[in-house]
């Protein structure tokens, strides 16, 4: 059994064997998927069967952040949806066995596109085609019912967005590395400035290239993964921070591969167009939207900063994140002025 951290084999076994009889038939051996921030996640295999293990990270954890419980919920409820997600296996809450809940979920084969050489492979009907499928999917998902699928007590839409800003400060100040003021003037332009929410529905909280499997040919979307953040709410909370992904990935690789409207890839204002086109919601006041995802992704990126300061992340790139958040909290501000 091959042993990594944050993961112990032999124990994962002995669960799989007490509470899921005869899924497991033979010895585990397992590897960290590559790719993700923030909870781990490994391929499992018993040599005739594959699965994907989630679990939070190591060390420093946010409060009410990696929750396995909601992510195993919400892939549960969606499974048999409009929206691909893997199946639910099992889910663990005892934390005897790997000192953290996780969850058990089928693996599913496909493409990840969370390298920059592997996008610059495609031809320009591609690369468009992965920013369409993209934008339908998270157009199907904000389609969903809660209430059809047993989700309509997942969050509380009403004050969604002033408890998110809320949130995300507390989220800060809990992994603050070191003070910053440009924090406290975009928390102060996000209360002043909020607008009225959309219609709520379900929200992934970190929708991106990089945690959905394509179909091998780029026509579908097969799972979309990484629903830790997923809750009910505003809509267009998961359009603007997708926006910021996508201008980031315009400019540099350090939040993303780099995609260039100029190589064929949508660019962050054509992905929101085809949004408000095929949804029918109104994206006038998306740069708010777009301020938080910036104002949200300097939290995570703080956070990741943390981890790797305590030497609790596993691979590499973190020791570059704590240098970005000023540049997210200045971008912030500036698209909040803008809008």
């Amino acid at each position: 059994m091959t042993e990594l951290p944050g993961l112990d084999l032999g124990r994962v076994a002995a669960w799989m064997d007490r509470e899921l009889p005869d899924v497991r038939t033979g010895e585990l051996d397992a590897a960290i998927i590559q790719g993700g921030k923030s909870n781990l996640t490994y391929r499992v295999t018993d040599g005739q069967h594959v699965w994907a293990l989630r679990r939070p990270p190591l060390g420093h954890v946010l409060p009410t952040a990696h929750d396995m419980s909601r992510e195993y919920r919400v892939i549960s409820a969606l499974d048999g949806s409009d929206v691909p997600v893997a199946s639910a296996v099992g889910l663990c809450t005892d934390l005897d066995v790997l000192g953290a809940p996780f969850y058990l979920m089928s693996y599913v084969d496909g493409v990840v596109f969370d390298r920059t050489d592997t996008l610059a492979a495609l031809d320009h009907d591609s690369a468009r085609r992965l920013g369409e499928v993209l934008i339908d999917t998270l157009v199907a998902l904000h389609r969903v019912d809660p209430d059809q699928i047993g989700l309509g007590d997942f969050g509380r839409p009403a004050g969604f967005l002033e408890r998110q800003v809320a949130r995300w400060h507390k989220q800060w100040q809990a992994s603050e590395t070191r003070p910053l003021p440009e924090l406290g003037k975009v928390v102060d332009a996000l209360r002043a400035r909020r607008p009225e929410s959309a219609a709520a529905g379900i929200v992934h909280g970190d929708y991106r290239l990089t945690n959905v499997i394509y179909g091998a040919d780029l026509t579908r979307i097969a799972a979309v993964v990484d629903w830790e953040m997923a809750t009910l709410g505003d809509p267009l909370t998961d359009v603007g921070l997708l926006v910021v992904y996508h201008q980031l990935a315009e400019q540099q690789e350090l939040t993303m591969p780099m995609m260039r409207p100029a190589d064929g890839f949508l660019s962050a204002d054509q992905l929101a167009a085809r949004y408000g086109k095929s949804s029918g919601r109104s994206v006038d006041e998306l740069g708010w939207y777009v301020g938080f995802g910036y104002y949200k992704l300097a939290v995570i990126a703080e956070g990741i900063a943390a981890r790797h300061l305590q030497g609790k992340t596993v691979g590499a790139g973190y020791e570059r994140f704590g240098s970005i958040v000023p540049a997210l909290l200045n971008q912030a501000l500036a698209t909040l002025e803008a809008s």
